[in-house]
Formats: structure tokens, sequence, C-alpha cells
């Protein structure tokens, strides 16, 4: 009797004390659940074992990097359905360890490992990564997360990234967002440089410079000279062809060196985007404390950075086990409250700080777009479990964006000299 979509949904259920918004096709070709809802395909009986193993957000991944689990239909209203099984269901839910003291969970779990066959854990799909220690965030330790995250290969991010090459929020006009990525893209850049007010003949530090798309832009529009950084090979060789063929290596360098080993401050203004999130709580004061070393006295500082939501006991702050493993090694993100104090504690004023959480969702939505468009070519590029993990990461994190789990913000510091000129103008945020 085929019966393995039942059996599942039913177990699945009595686990997470919720019905499964979700339809089930199982590896015997039954079917359960909702007739009009996505279908969660399980391939078969590995990725029941993988959810026993690994109960949990990992358990999940890897089955679906593996390919063990899948879904049909829009996957935007899957993870939808499933957020409150797996994300929204609040500080004080109980975790599975103390649902286990309930007989009726107990059964259930000895029902899914009587499903799930010969109980021998599965072993990790080889994208995940795999290191001694953790959340250390020593320069080699960084050097090898940046590596995991951004040496996939300068091909697929321009599959993902489209033309601009630029892998952070992008800033789409008012009122609706009808410009192309692209254009949301260069409105990003030109906004990161009116808030540093760059002029002809200043230094720019370009912290995580990425492609070079920053750099590029503020030596060509703006007329300053750029030093830009990162621990990528594959970022930086990328980056320094760009500027050969916008024929700016007068103006731009581009370097593979830890932020914490720049020796040839003060800079007028230092640009971070996206690359703080890598830094990690540990080495967050270590890290504003380098930059105002490096700025000059009025100098300015971007900060753009994604940040999550304020726990109640900050001291059970965990890492997202999928991102953690698959995404961004080490990467922290912390309350936007807590990076406007540690910068101010490292010397920092504090002049501005702009939300734009709902521009990376959009932003997010268009990367999805260009991978599903040009899957085939990425799956040749990277391997069929790759790409997997890059449409669940950016598809989950657009609707995390959406649903104000997580945020992003623009800050905007000055090292503001002894005499107090900030040399910022009375009306404020005069870039708009």
């Amino acid at each position: 009797m085929r019966d393995a979509a039942s059996r599942l949904k039913g177990l699945v259920e009595q686990v997470a004390g919720a019905p499964l918004p979700l339809r089930v096709r199982a590896w015997d070709g039954s079917q359960a659940g909702p007739p009009d809802a996505p279908i969660l395909v399980v391939r078969n009986r590995r990725a029941v074992r993988h959810l026993l193993w690994k109960p949990g957000e990992l358990g999940l991944a890897r089955a679906w990097v593996s390919g063990d689990l899948s879904v049909e239909g829009d996957l935007y209203t899957a993870l939808k359905r499933v957020s409150g099984l797996l994300w929204e269901r609040g500080e004080d839910t109980p975790t599975l360890v103390q649902s286990l003291r309930d007989p009726g969970v107990r059964a259930a779990v000895r029902g899914l490992v009587a499903l799930a066959g010969p109980p021998l854990p599965p072993g990790p799909p080889p994208e995940e990564i795999r290191r001694p220690h953790r959340g250390l965030h020593t320069k080699r330790s960084d050097k090898r997360a940046i590596s995991h995250h951004y040496d996939v290969g300068n091909d697929f991010y321009e599959i993902v990234l489209g033309p601009s090459m630029v892998y952070s929020c992008a800033y789409w006009p008012a009122p609706l967002p009808q410009a192309t990525l692209e254009q949301a893209q260069h409105d990003k850049l030109e906004l990161v440089c009116r808030k540093l007010a760059l002029t002809p003949g200043q230094r720019l530090l370009d912290v995580g410079c990425g492609w070079g798309s920053m750099a590029i832009h503020a030596a060509r529009e703006h007329g300053v000279s750029v030093v830009g950084v990162t621990l990528s090979q594959e970022q930086a060789g990328y980056a320094r062809k760009r500027v050969a063929d916008e024929g700016l290596t007068d103006r731009v360098e581009i370097r593979v060196q830890d932020y914490r080993d720049v020796p040839d401050g003060p800079y007028d203004a230092i640009s971070s985007i996206g690359m703080a999130e890598h830094v990690g709580a540990p080495r967050y004061l270590e890290y504003a404390t380098a930059l105002h070393r490096l700025l000059k006295p009025g100098g300015r500082l971007l900060n753009h950075q994604i940040a999550r939501r304020p726990h109640r006991d900050e001291t059970e702050y965990a890492l997202n086990p999928f991102i953690d493993a698959y995404v961004f090694p080490d990467g922290e993100l912390a309350p936007v409250g807590t990076t406007v104090s540690l910068l101010e504690r490292a010397g920092f004023e504090a002049r501005d700080v702009e939300s734009i959480r709902e521009h990376y969702a959009l932003t997010l939505r268009r990367w999805v777009a260009n991978l599903e468009a040009g899957w085939d070519r990425a799956v040749m590029l990277t391997g069929p479990g790759r790409a997997r993990v890059w449409r669940l990461y950016m598809a989950a994190s657009a609707l995390a964006f959406e649903r104000n789990r997580i945020g992003v913000n623009q800050v905007l510091a000055v090292k503001t000299p002894e005499s107090g000129a900030s040399g910022l103008p009375l009306r404020a945020r005069a870039w708009n």
C-alpha cells in the first residue's frame, strides 16, 4: 500500500504541533495534503534520515541541497506557508528536546525512524563547509570563510547579479520599483557617494570591495582615488580587469588585503557595503576602531549592513545553521542599535541611520529571477547543489526582509575632530 506521504504528513504534524500547509508527494508516488498547495517532494528515504539526524533547518537544508527534497510550485508561497513552522514560532516555542517529553511526539519520532529505513546518518553534502573552529574571526578563518562564499566563480555571480556585479542591496526609486536592477544598483552607489560627499582628489577606502563596482563608480563619477580591499582572489582579479577596461588604473587600486592590515591611511572617506556582516560580534569593536584610525579628522564612514531584530535574551542568539553551513560561514547579524553603539564606542559620531529594508526584498527577488532564468548554466558552472543553495537562500532572505525579520541600514558616521566641526550641513540628508 502506498501511504508514505500520509504517514510523513501525520508524523511531521505530530512533531511540529501544527498542520503541515503543503501537499506531500513521497518516493512511493503517494500524496497527501491540501490539493491546491505547493508540493513538497520527498524523493527518497534519505531525506527523512537527514531530518532525523539533524532536526530543524540544517536537516532540511541538507536534504534540499542533496536533491532529496524539493518544491513543485511557487517557492515563495511554499516558504511563506512553512515559515510559521520554521521561523515565526516565537522565543517561547519549545525546542525539539523539550517536545520529546510528550509521549505523542516520542511516538511520532519512532514512526519517522521506522519510515526512514536503516538508521545510518547520511553524510552532509559537499557544499557544506567544514572547519575545525567556529566564530574565531582570525585573519586566516575570515579569509577561508570569504573564499567559501565568494570564490564560487565569477561567471556564476554574473548570472545572479547581472551586469552591475553589485552584491548588496540596491536602491529602488519611489513610488514603484520599475527601474532595472542595474539602474537601482547605480542609484545605490551614487547614494553612498553623495552621503560621503566625495569630491575630486579625495582618497576613498572601499572595505570589502567585491568586484570593484563601488570603486569604479566613485573614481569615474566623482574623481576620487580609491583603494579597494577584498579577501577573495577571484573578486580581486575580476575587479582589476574591470578597472583596466575603464581606464582607471591611475585612480583605483584593488588589493587582496584584510582591512586590519591597511597601512596607508588616513583616508578622506570609507565605504563598507555589505562587508561588516562577516566581522563577527567579538571583533566588531576592533573593526570600528580600525576604520576610525584610517580616517582623517572630519572623514566620513558609510557602513551599509544587514541587521536582525533584537532578542529578549541576547545571550541566546545563535547563528542560522543553514546560512552558517552553506552561505556565510561565521557571519553574524546584530541589531542596528548595537552597531551604532559600537561605532560610537570606537570614536565615531553617528549622524544618520537610513533603513532600506524593503529595497533588499526587491533586490533579492530580482536575483532569484536571474538565477532561475540562467538555471542550466548556473548548474553547469557550480553543480546542482550549489545552485540549490543560492535559490533557497535568496528566496528565503527576500521573505525575511519583507516580514521585518531582518533589515538593512546605512549608517553615516563621522570622525568628528575635537573642535566639534562635523563638516555636515545643518539641513538633514542634504544628499537627497
